[in-house]
Order: structure tokens, then C-alpha cells, then sequence
């Protein structure tokens, strides 16, 4: 996938604020505007009406095609929609009994938003928001090595099994998954958003299907991940701001950024920050085997359990934990902009639920695909 510029991105998701991050970005901007408006008049005439036409049966045609275009898109869609559970589950607001579940875990245990998101990352990443990570089994995606230390499964479970009390059969475990992260979010501290429902959850679930970007991950690398499910370079960047409440354990670190750079022994990757070098080396993640399993927050730990785009500071400090993160912010990175648009302004609080939707109808069933499962671990 190529490198989305400056003006696409804000065409995608509207005014950003402070986006004109460098002196020559108008000049790029009329560059941009000029070459679009060459490329794009050829097909301005398909769209023209009958009546501005010289010829009316081209003008037919022309609102024809585009009339057929617009169906097919309407029908990809429509059966995904806001509110789409009200009034299937008789008296009972499905959302609101989703929310309530939420809620509860949220109490207890805070980490939980950052469980969900990681699930729903995991989910939608592998052939679309199906419930395919949910089903248990040898052979599963579940059971895929990027998938072994997923968590909130059970979370899941709870939501589904007061939902199939109080209207058995009418909501997808998929749907849950999506409902059960956006109040998460919410409830840690992001901007509340709406999600469309109406996703089935798939007959089908291999471990041979995961194939998720790693720590490790290039810019290229992750960009042709993200691009392979329909979302770009922005999309990219806001979902890894997930990692503001995330954390990681040592054996991720060690060998790639403190002790085994580039593969020499005893290197240390350069674009880490020194102190935090430091810091990791002699007291969090030490070079023995007993340091693996020890904790690194992904974010600040004091911002480690709020939705905010401190992570994109921690990125601009060269604090970044993984190298898939650091790397957004390499010089050169065409994504280094981004980081710096979300680090200086406050646009990731809004951007971050749009990016999060985009994300939950990748590759999605609807309609008659697909089943409602009686459990969420397991095919009818």
C-alpha cells in the first residue's frame, strides 16, 4: 500500500486539528489539489447528470452505473446498523445489559480495556470480526502462537451468557466482542462512540489463518498488514495508540532491543532512550532467564490504565517499548507526522473511536451467513 498523504487522510476523517505540521505543506497541498483535479476529470463526466451531457443515452448509462455502484455499496453495509438489537430482545436493551457486564469487570479489574482491545485487534485481524479467536480447541485460532497470551475471553463468556438468559439465540458473540470494547474504552477514560451491530459469527476457526504483524514490525511491514484489511496508514497509527493502556513482559524486549540489537551481542537498539535503556537493563528486564516474565508498561504506568495519546509523547521522547511502535516515529517514517499530530494536539480522543469502528466491520457476516452461536467458545 502506498503512503497515504497529508490531504487524504484529513478527506478521510475530516478536519484534523493542527495538521499543517511544516512550512511547505500548502504548497503540497495545491500540488496535490492540481494533479487530483487532472486525474479525477475524466471521471467527473460518468457522474453528470443526463442534461449536462451532450449525448443523453451516455448520460443514462452514466446514471445507471453509478445508480448500480450505489446499490451494491448500500448492500454491503445495510445490514449493519446502529441500534440493530432493539426490539429482538423484548423489553431488554442488549447494550445497556452489555455495558452493565462491562462495568462490573471494569470495577474490579481496570486492565480489562486493554484485554479487549487487544482481542478485538486480534479477532478482526484474522479473517474479518467473526468470533473465530472465541472457539476453543486443538488447531484454532486461539491456539496460534500470537494468540496464547489473549485474555478476555471470559469477559466475553459473561456478556453472552446473561444475554442468552434473557433472549437466547439473538446476539452474536462477534457483536459482543466489538459492544464489550467500545464501553471499555469509554469507561477508561476514551471518548464514548457508537458501534453498528449485526455481525453473525463464522463456522470456522484455524490457527493456520493467524498471521498478525509482531513486536519486530517495519513501518512497510505493518502497513501492508493493515492495508490487506482496507485500513491505512492513520488507521494504523491510531490502532497501535491502543498500546497507551497496554503492556508487554521482557522476553519481547531483550534479545531485539537491549542485549542482541541487529544481532550483534551485547548491542543496545540506538533509537531507545538511554535512561530507559538504562532503567531496563538493571532493574527491569536484567539479562537472565528469571527477568522474561517481568512487566513493561507500554505507555507511561501512570497513564498505563487511561485511554489518551500520552503513548504518542512516550514515542517522541524515543521511550517506545516495542519497535513496532518506535518505528512510527523513525526518521524518515512517513508515519513520524502522525505521531506528531496526535502527540501535540488533542485529535487522537476522536480519532481513536473512528479508527476502532473501522476496525470492528473488517470482513464482517451479516444477514443469513454464518450462525448465531449458543456459546461463544464452541459451533452450535
Amino acid at each position: 500500500m502506498q503512503n497515504q498523504s497529508r490531504r487524504e487522510i484529513v478527506r478521510s476523517y475530516g478536519h484534523i486539528e493542527g495538521h499543517h505540521l511544516s512550512a511547505g505543506y500548502t504548497a503540497i497541498e495545491n500540488s496535490e489539489t492540481e494533479a487530483a483535479s487532472q486525474t479525477q476529470q475524466p471521471f467527473q463526466s460518468l457522474l453528470a447528470s443526463p442534461a449536462a451531457t451532450n449525448n443523453g443515452a451516455h448520460g443514462t448509462t452514466a446514471t445507471f452505473v453509478l445508480a448500480v455502484a450505489l446499490a451494491v455499496l448500500g448492500l454491503a453495509t445495510a445490514q449493519l446498523q446502529n441500534g440493530f438489537y432493539k426490539g429482538k430482545c423484548g423489553a431488554n436493551d442488549v447494550e445497556a445489559i452489555v455495558q452493565g457486564v462491562v462495568k462490573a469487570r471494569f470495577s474490579r479489574e481496570p486492565a480489562v480495556v486493554a484485554h479487549l482491545l487487544r482481542l478485538q485487534f486480534h479477532e478482526c485481524g484474522v479473517n474479518g470480526c467473526d468470533g473465530g479467536l472465541l472457539i476453543d480447541g486443538p488447531g484454532t485460532e486461539k491456539t496460534a502462537p500470537p494468540n496464547l497470551s489473549v485474555k478476555g475471553y471470559d469477559l466475553i463468556a459473561d456478556v453472552k451468557t446473561e444475554l442468552e438468559r434473557r433472549c437466547p439465540g439473538v446476539v452474536s458473540c462477534s457483536d459482543i466482542e466489538i459492544l464489550a470494547t467500545r464501553d471499555a474504552v469509554s469507561l477508561a477514560g476514551g471518548n464514548a462512540y457508537t458501534v453498528r451491530t449485526g455481525r453473525r459469527d463464522r463456522q470456522q476457526s484455524k490457527a493456520g489463518d493467524v498471521n498478525l504483524p509482531g513486536p519486530e514490525s517495519t513501518v512497510a511491514q505493518a502497513t501492508a498488514f493493515f492495508g490487506k484489511l482496507g485500513l491505512g496508514q492513520m488507521d494504523m497509527v491510531l490502532l497501535l495508540g491502543a498500546h497507551t493502556v497496554g503492556v508487554t513482559h521482557c522476553s519481547a524486549i531483550k534479545s531485539s532491543r537491549l542485549y542482541s540489537y541487529g544481532g550483534k551481542v551485547g548491542a543496545t537498539d540506538p533509537s531507545l532512550d538511554p535512561y530507559y535503556a538504562f532503567v531496563y537493563k538493571n532493574y527491569v528486564c536484567p539479562n537472565k532467564p528469571s527477568s522474561d516474565g517481568n512487566i513493561v508498561f507500554l505507555d507511561d504506568q501512570w497513564s498505563a490504565l487511561k485511554v489518551d495519546k500520552s503513548f504518542y509523547k512516550m514515542l517522541q521522547k524515543r521511550r517506545g517499548v516495542l519497535s513496532v511502535d518506535q518505528n512510527l516515529y523513525g526518521h524518515g517514517a512517513p508515519t513520524r507526522w502522525m505521531v506528531e499530530m496526535l502527540a501535540n494536539t488533542d485529535n487522537f480522543s476522536w480519532l481513536f473511536p473512528k479508527a476502532l469502528v473501522k476496525l470492528s466491520e473488517v470482513n464482517v457476516l451479516t444477514g443469513t451467513q454464518g450462525d448465531i452461536r449458543k456459546v461463544c467458545n464452541k459451533f452450535n
